[in-house]
């Protein structure tokens, strides 16, 4: 069988680790090729190889009926491979539609045609379903919306070969959906896809065929119809993986957070009314831009909320900025790791104290050793992978910045966490990893408010479900009345029978 795309003998150090070791792997016309493996295995190394931003230490690229050594990306364009990378790469103070017109429009001197572009703009964020304003700056975007401008400026270069890093990592189901529909009007076409995702069910759902990386090594090929999650999961890390979602149930405190009412103008927040108690994970699901993201920056400070009333363990609060939420118990990790939840050329030590830094000063002074105490504290109890103290966050895999953004904050000693997509972007292992520490707090009686847009964890993790929509919480669900089929009707503003005769169900209210 013919293929678009194929590599041989792939391999890639840096500063002497091993990346890649000997790599082959293949795409055919019209496939979907799934790329698998935990963070740190090679899958993005791959990727930039082929994109042409990195060149390989050995082997070769084959496309186009030409042999390459290295690529880069001018090249890799013009032989039509069209990377779709994790982390947005947009311009954050050119307009949605500018950025769409990078590398689709031809250069050169010429009048630029305003109406035509914004209209091609429109149709090629209307394909990927995004209800974007054109006209919008790209830096105002929430990740999501950045995720699907990138997916819809990949469309419009016509690729040949499209390489996905991650695509639904930020996106709701329903987005997901639509980009999975893109997916195989893509494949029909002929484009031949390498998706890379840690989302094992649309792997499958997606894929003809998955490779797995381990250690910059390819472990297996197989047909993705043969495999199971569970074979694919213990393929990936090595050994079984006996629980991705390890909740325990805990017994529940008394109420540590309130809201009443709460509303916000500049973050579109309508009304929000929910309940928060010690040893408790609230899930909060919805769709990208219901609202849940810009609930969690009213309650941190950092939106001003206009309307309504807060209580922190009974007492009336007003938050107006984060030191005033971290002083009254407070703790917000926020969905974009790397632009706000780490500094990655700080090292672990100096990321994990940021937040408490006049706790181990000695007067105007910092104490390191105080310092390096407390963050090998946390390095130790959250096994936080690292090659020492003094390793800046940048070189850390995705799931270890994740314990790392999390440690910084659990150091004020807070009475409320709130995670933002606290496992986007990490492997099946870092994930159930991060799990596993969110029920061991909440057994310590912390309050965890958990946002996320992969059901499957909302499910798996909370206590109780908050379902929002349009800025506003339509519906509060015990877990045990919940599943994916109502979390999703409801936040598309249906209104699903709660219970077997069709009443709501117990703690559920709309």
């Amino acid at each position: 069988m013919s293929t678009l795309l194929k590599l041989s003998g792939l391999g890639k150090s840096f500063a002497g680790v091993r990346a890649l070791g000997g790599v082959d792997f293949d795409v055919r016309p019209g496939e979907v090729h799934a790329l698998v493996g935990e963070n740190g295995a090679g899958k993005s190394t791959l990727l930039r190889i082929v994109a042409g931003a990195l060149a390989p230490d050995a082997g070769h690229v084959e496309t186009g009926g030409q042999v390459f050594s290295r690529l880069d990306p001018l090249l890799a364009r013009r032989l039509g491979i069209v990377p779709i990378y994790q982390q947005p790469a947009l311009f954050p103070d050119l307009t949605v539609a500018e950025n769409l017109a990078l590398g689709l429009e031809k250069g050169g001197w010429r009048r630029v045609r305003w109406r035509e572009r914004q209209g091609r703009a429109r149709e090629l964020l209307a394909r990927v379903g995004a209800r974007i304003d054109p006209s919008a700056e790209a830096g105002a975007l929430r990740m999501a919306e950045q995720q699907l401008v990138e997916i819809a400026r990949a469309l419009g270069a016509q690729a040949r070969i499209l390489l996905m890093d991650e695509p639904t990592a930020s996106l709701a189901e329903p987005e997901a959906v639509r980009l999975f529909a893109l997916v195989d009007e893509l494949r029909t076409q002929g484009v031949g896809i390498v998706y890379v995702s840690h989302r094992l069910p649309e792997v499958l759902r997606l894929a003809d065929r998955v490779t797995v990386l381990r250690d910059g090594a390819v472990v297996e090929t197989r047909a993705a119809a043969a495999l199971s999650q569970p074979e694919l999961i213990k393929m990936m890390v090595g050994r079984e993986l006996s629980a991705v979602f390890p909740k325990r149930p805990v017994p529940r405190a008394g109420v540590v957070l309130e809201a009443r009412a709460l509303s916000s103008r500049a973050g579109g927040l309508r009304e929000a009314t929910f309940e928060l108690h010690g040893g408790e994970i609230l899930g909060l699901a919805g769709l990208v831009g219901s609202g849940r993201t810009e609930l969690a920056r009213v309650l941190f400070g950092l939106t001003p909320a206009d309307h309504g009333e807060l209580r922190v363990n009974g007492r009336a609060v007003r938050i107006e900025a984060p030191a005033g939420a971290l002083s009254i118990g407070l703790a917000y990790v926020p969905e974009d790791r790397r632009r706000h939840g780490v500094i990655g050329d700080m090292s672990v030590a100096v990321n994990v104290t940021l937040a408490v830094l006049r706790r181990i000063a000695r007067g105007p002074f910092l104490d390191r050793r105080r310092e390096r105490a407390l963050a090998q504290g946390f390095v130790e109890r959250f096994g936080i992978r690292t090659p020492s103290l003094d390793a800046p966050v940048s070189q850390l895999s995705g799931g270890n910045q994740q314990k790392v953004a999390v440690a910084r904050w659990l150091a004020a000693q807070p009475a409320v966490l709130i995670l933002d997509e606290p496992t986007q972007g990490v492997d099946v292992g870092a994930k159930a990893e991060i799990h596993r520490l969110m029920v061991e707090l909440a057994e310590q009686g912390l309050a965890i408010l958990m946002i996320s847009s992969e059901l499957p964890e909302i499910l798996g993790m909370s206590d109780r479900i908050a379902v929002m929509r349009d800025g506003a919480i339509v519906a509060t669900l015990d877990r045990e009345a919940a599943s994916q089929e109502v979390l999703l009707a409801l936040a598309l503003g249906h209104a699903p029978a709660l219970a077997g005769d069709g009443a709501p169900a117990a703690g559920a209210h709309a």
